[in-house]
C-alpha cells in the first residue's frame, strides 16, 4: 500500500505555497495525499502565529490528530508558530517533529526517513528558505512562485520579522527559471509571493525589473501579484500593467486610514501617499481592482481615527477588505502600548468595516455587467458549469459543460449573485 500524507495549512498565501511545494515532494515520492480528517501515516501542520486566532487554530489542528484513530501516526509541525513558540506548545517525541521556517524545505526528507526507520537529525540540515520544489501537485490551480522572504520593517504590531527573519531576496535567474518551468509544465497563472515583495532586490534587479523579466517569458499565461506594501512604487512598475499578462489588481495593505495610527504602527507611508498610489493607477487603468487589509482596534485608535479609516476605504473603493481585530503579540511594541481597545469595540468596528466592504464589492462588480473578461477556469462541476476568475480577480460562474479546467475563455459578464463573493454569472463570447 502507498503511504499516506495529510496536510493542514493555516495563514497566508506564502504558507499555502510552501505547503503545495511539500505536497509535490510527497506526491512524486509515491505517497497518496489524503484529507486531513482521514487516517494517514504522516500529518503535516503548517502553522500561523500572526494573530491569537492563528495560534488557536494551529493548536486545534495539532491536537486533532492525537486521537486513537490515528494509530500513533507521525506528526510534523512547522511554520511560524513553531519559529515563535517552539517548546511551550509542543514537545518533540518519537512520533513528533518540530521544524522551523528555516528548515521547512526538509519536511519531506524528515518524514520519509522516519517512516523508513531512520533517524532524521534536523539540526544537521542546512537552512534554506528558497529550496522548495516547483509545485506540480498542490491544492491550488494557480502556480505560486516565492521571490522573497523575511521583513525589515518591524511594524509595532507584527511578529513576522521574529518568525521569518530579516528580508532576503531570491536570485532573479532562479525566479525566471522557476516561471519558465511552470509554464512549460502547463501553468496558466503565476502568483508572485513573499513576506514583503516590494522590497525585492537581488544585485541590480529590483521588484519592477523582476516583474518585467517574468512577463517577458514566452507563453500564454498571466501574472498576479499577491499582498504588497504601498512603498517603492515606480512609474515603470505602474506602466508594466499595460501588458495584458499582468493582472490589473493588487492587494495593497492599508491597515489604517489615520496618519496618527499609521505612525504608531510604524508604517512607512501616509494616507495621502497611499491614496496617491491608487489614484495614479486608476487614472491609467480606471477599472483597476484594489483589495486591502484593515486592522481595527489598534491601541489608541479613537472614534475619529476609525472614521478616517472608513472614509479612506470608501474613497479608494476597495472591492474587498480583509478585516482584522488587533491582536496583541508578546514581544512587539504595540503589546506594551497604552490605550488597549476592548473586544466589544473591536467587534463593533469590524462589523462596520465588513459592511463597507460588502457595499463596495457590489459597487465594483456592477461596472463589469455587460463587459468581457478572460477567465481561467479553476473548477468544473459535475452537473455542468465552471468557475474561475477574470483578470480583475472577479469570481465568475459560466453555465457551460464544454469548459476545461486550467484553460482561458472569453466571457461576457451578467448577473451578480447574492453570495459572499458576489460571484458574477457569465456566458461564453
Amino acid at each position: 500500500m502507498k503511504k499516506r500524507a495529510a496536510f493542514k495549512t493555516l495563514g497566508c498565501r506564502l504558507n499555502q505555497y510552501e505547503t503545495d511545494a511539500i505536497v509535490t515532494d510527497f506526491h512524486e515520492a509515491g505517497y497518496e495525499i489524503v484529507d486531513f480528517s482521514q487516517p494517514a501515516d504522516v500529518y503535516i501542520v503548517n502553522t500561523c502565529t500572526v494573530t491569537n486566532q492563528g495560534d488557536h487554530k494551529s493548536r486545534q489542528a495539532i491536537s486533532k490528530n492525537r486521537g486513537p484513530m490515528q494509530n500513533n501516526a507521525l506528526t510534523i509541525v512547522t511554520g511560524c508558530m513553531v519559529s515563535n513558540k517552539k517548546g511551550p506548545f509542543l514537545t518533540e517525541n518519537a512520533n513528533t517533529y518540530i521544524i522551523d521556517n528555516k528548515h521547512k524545505t526538509h519536511v519531506f526528507s524528515v518524514a520519509d526517513a522516519h517512516l523508513r526507520g531512520e533517524i532524521a537529525d534536523i539540526s544537521s540540515m542546512p537552512e534554506d528558505v528558497f529550496g522548495f520544489s516547483i509545485v506540480k501537485k498542490g491544492f491550488h490551480t494557480r502556480s505560486t512562485v516565492k521571490i522573497q522572504d523575511g521583513c525589515d520593517n518591524f511594524c509595532t504590531y507584527c511578529i513576522v520579522p521574529a518568525v521569518r527573519g530579516r528580508a532576503v531576496s531570491r536570485p532573479a535567474d532562479e525566479v525566471t527559471d522557476n516561471v519558465k518551468r511552470l509554464i512549460d509544465g502547463g501553468a496558466k497563472e503565476i502568483v508572485l509571493t513573499g513576506v514583503n515583495i516590494c522590497r525585492y532586490k537581488y544585485g541590480h534587479v529590483g521588484f519592477d525589473d523582476l516583474v518585467e523579466r517574468i512577463i517577458s517569458v514566452p507563453g500564454d499565461f498571466r501574472v498576479r501579484i499577491s499582498s504588497i506594501e504601498p512603498e517603492g512604487f515606480t512609474e515603470k512598475f505602474i506602466d508594466l500593467f499595460s501588458n495584458p499578462k499582468l493582472c490589473p489588481n493588487l492587494h495593497l495593505c492599508l491597515q489604517s486610514g489615520s496618519d496618527k495610527i499609521l505612525l504608531q504602527m510604524r508604517r512607512f507611508y501616509t494616507v495621502k501617499q497611499f491614496t496617491g498610489i491608487t489614484e495614479l493607477f486608476r487614472k491609467k487603468y480606471p477599472a483597476f481592482n484594489f483589495t486591502t487589509d484593515v486592522i481595527v482596534g489598534f491601541p489608541g485608535e479613537t472614534d475619529e481615527d476609525f472614521d478616517d479609516t472608513c472614509r479612506v476605504a470608501e474613497q479608494v473603493g476597495f472591492s474587498h477588505i480583509h478585516t482584522f481585530k488587533y491582536s496583541g503579540r508578546a514581544g512587539t511594541r504595540a503589546d506594551r502600548m497604552h490605550g488597549q481597545i476592548s473586544e466589544k469595540i473591536k467587534n463593533e468596528r469590524s462589523l462596520v468595516i465588513r459592511d463597507i466592504s460588502e457595499k463596495m464589492k457590489l459597487h465594483y462588480r456592477k461596472q463589469f455587467i455587460g463587459k468581457t473578461q478572460r477567465i481561467l477556469v479553476e473548477r468544473t462541476r459535475s452537473r455542468g458549469g465552471a468557475r474561475g476568475y477574470g483578470e480583475n480577480y472577479i469570481p465568475v460562474i459560466v453555465a457551460s459543460d464544454k469548459l476545461l479546467k486550467n484553460e482561458f475563455y472569453e466571457v461576457k459578464l451578467g448577473e451578480i449573485l447574492n453570495d459572499k463573493e458576489k460571484t458574477m454569472k457569465a456566458g461564453l463570447v
